[in-house]
């Protein structure tokens, strides 16, 4: 038996084959039990202490399987290389020896799943992140938390992208980033848009113009953000439409924060026709007045602006509290034009002309 395992079979032992594919068949085995010991490990050291309402499951679901292939192939590579192999099937293959083929694939390989358990880190931070935002009222916190972590995930890929060339491809990363220098110019005029956009993004995550959750007017359209990303912003339309507005455009552009606004602001005007009297004239300022003596009304404003050979003008402003919703205000804004309508009536002053009445302004 002894000479049987040192038999050599194509430049290498029988007991080393052995031994090679018992630490694979041990990788394939234990990999997950492993995966699991590393995850808990990770998470008892870093997150339990910093959010305990996290659940450990979720977590060690989100990194087992990237670290099962990470694992499976490190273990697989190291054994493998202990193996002689034979020089005849070192040929060549366009200009590459298949040794070196062979050898770029198994290191591609193993960056790969390395940049995925990396990104699968890079998750899970953000859920931690995000829960610890979710318990505090501003919403900027979320807001952070999806731009950097789309951040931190490109500039990730980017690294990972160097990796494969400097140990897959066997490039000189020094020199291709210093031959890229020579090329940023016109790099950074062919993506000139993009910079910009990324560059405007920074200025919304610190500037705070707004934020997600909060109703805007850019442009044409108005509707509530759902997403600032690295490029664009995601707005949900008053149509229940999904649009993409360049972040470039929404820092040199108009933004109304319709959110922010202090007050809810409502417009009458009346136009009276003509054969009023003086004394029913004098009635319509004190009593509309009268009419605004509500709660929710303040800063009301009624004057008679002028008059000309059509009509006399009256305008009413008035101002509501911001915590109303759009349909208490339509209802309040009902209820005084109603009101007005009533008193109107009841005094025998007339609107001006056929098509004449209260003009309203719409509200937004």
């Amino acid at each position: 038996m002894p000479n049987f395992l040192n038999h050599t079979f194509l430049g290498n032992t029988v007991l080393l084959y052995i031994e090679v594919l018992f630490s694979i068949v041990a990788a394939l085995v234990f990999k997950r039990f492993i995966s699991k010991r590393c995850a808990s490990l990770l998470y008892n050291k870093l997150v339990s202490r910093t959010n305990k309402n996290l659940r450990k499951a979720a977590f060690i679901n989100l990194i087992i399987p990237p670290l099962d292939l990470f694992l499976l192939l490190l273990i697989s590579f190291i054994a493998l290389d202990k193996l002689q192999y034979p020089a005849e099937l070192n040929v060549k293959v366009y200009k590459l020896s298949l040794f070196q083929i062979v050898d770029a694939l198994c290191n591609m390989a193993l960056i790969l799943s390395f940049i995925w358990l990396c990104l699968r880190v890079i998750d899970f931070m953000a859920m931690v992140l995000h829960e610890k935002a979710i318990q505090t009222a501003d919403q900027t916190d979320n807001q952070l938390v999806i731009f950097f972590k789309d951040f931190f995930k490109a500039i990730l890929i980017i690294i990972g992208f160097l990796l494969i060339l400097r140990f897959a491809f066997n490039k000189d990363v020094g020199n291709l980033i210093t031959g890229l220098s020579i090329a940023g110019a016109a790099i950074a005029l062919a993506t000139k848009e993009s910079l910009e956009n990324l560059i405007a993004s920074f200025i919304i995550f610190f500037d705070k113009p707004f934020t997600v959750g909060d109703s805007v007017k850019v442009n044409a359209f108005s509707g509530t953000i759902e997403k600032i990303g690295l490029r664009s912003t995601r707005i949900r339309t008053d149509e229940k439409t999904y649009i993409s507005v360049p972040n470039k455009q929404m820092v040199d552009s108009i933004v109304d924060n319709i959110s922010l606004r202090t007050q809810r602001k409502g417009f009458l005007q009346l136009d009276i026709s003509l054969n009023t009297t003086t004394k029913q004239l004098q009635l319509i300022t004190p009593s509309i007045k009268q009419i605004l003596q509500k709660p929710e009304v303040e800063n009301v404003s009624v004057f008679f602006r002028e008059t000309g050979k059509n009509a006399h003008i009256y305008e009413v402003n008035y101002f509501t509290t911001i915590d109303q919703t759009v349909l208490d205000f339509n209802t309040l804004r009902e209820q005084i034009n109603l009101e007005i309508i009533s008193f109107l009536s009841a005094n025998n002053i007339a609107l001006a002309g056929e098509n004449a009445g209260v003009t309203i302004v719409k509200q937004a």
